[in-house]
């Protein structure tokens, strides 16, 4: 009886421990998970901080040169106009025709000027037609390069979003393109179509640059991550790119509400 009791009592021991080294195990490893999980949490947390920064860093340096832009130029065409007011002789009521057309080149160059910081600020046909705003945007691109071959494809309709929504991705083409359009090029391609899956709205923008190691420069700039990231975390959206041959095409999802 003593020896089957000792027996009893080394078995339960036994088990005892196993059950306890068995408890140490899963306590140690649910600590590195957990441990795991926060690392990568705190990593995304400040991936996704850097490139918020990076979007207000850039969305501010767009306002600071739309106030330059005002102060250099829209101000200074005012106060050419005024000023040519103020010194046509008070009892001289009858303009000659040349005074005239100055005065209507003067009024009509700072009339278009204003249209033209206005569509910058906020594209006018934003709120009814996202096709029709980036079409619009890329048209200075259009004009001010020339020498690259440029391809629009925009749907008819589209249906209605938010504004906040097609601002973003509107900026976000914007940006785009000056990250990974460079100045010094000759030849280059750019293809921009907009299209609904669904309720899922998709930008893409194919660049096909004229060797390997333009298009290996101008899609592995550190600038791009940010403009993902910030894109991904404001629209709740997903991007995503391909490459093929000489050729990048970077895509922008997001939701579109259903009517």
């Amino acid at each position: 009886m003593q020896i089957l009791l000792l027996d009893l009592s080394k078995n339960g021991y036994q088990i005892f421990t196993a059950l306890a080294l068995d408890i140490d195990f899963w306590k140690g490893l649910l600590i590195i998970i957990s441990m795991m999980i926060f690392i990568l949490f705190i990593r995304s947390y400040y991936r996704t901080q850097h490139a918020l920064q990076w979007w207000s860093c850039r969305q501010s340096l767009k306002l600071f040169l739309e106030a330059e832009i005002i102060r250099d130029n829209l101000l200074q065409e005012f106060f050419i106009i005024r000023r040519s007011l103020e010194l046509l002789p008070v009892e001289n009521q009858g303009l000659s025709f040349s005074q005239t057309q100055e005065c209507l080149t003067k009024t009509h160059n700072f009339h278009l000027s204003l249209a033209q910081l206005s569509d910058r600020l906020f594209p006018a046909y934003l709120p009814d037609s996202l096709p029709l705003a980036i079409s619009c945007t890329i048209e200075p691109w259009v004009r001010s390069h020339p020498h690259f071959n440029f391809h629009i494809d925009m749907p008819e309709s589209w249906r209605h979003e938010p504004a906040k929504t097609s601002l973003i991705v509107l900026r976000a083409l914007e940006e785009l393109l000056e990250i990974t359009v460079p100045e010094v090029l000759t030849e280059l391609s750019i293809h921009i179509s907009l299209k609904q899956l669904e309720n899922i709205g998709q930008l893409m923008v194919k660049i096909s640059y004229p060797n390997v190691s333009a298009l290996t420069f101008y899609s592995r700039l550190p600038e791009l991550n940010y403009l993902c990231e910030s894109f991904r975390f404001l629209t709740s959206g997903k991007t995503f790119r391909r490459s093929n041959s000489n050729s990048v095409a970077w895509y922008f999802c997001w939701s579109v509400p259903a009517l």
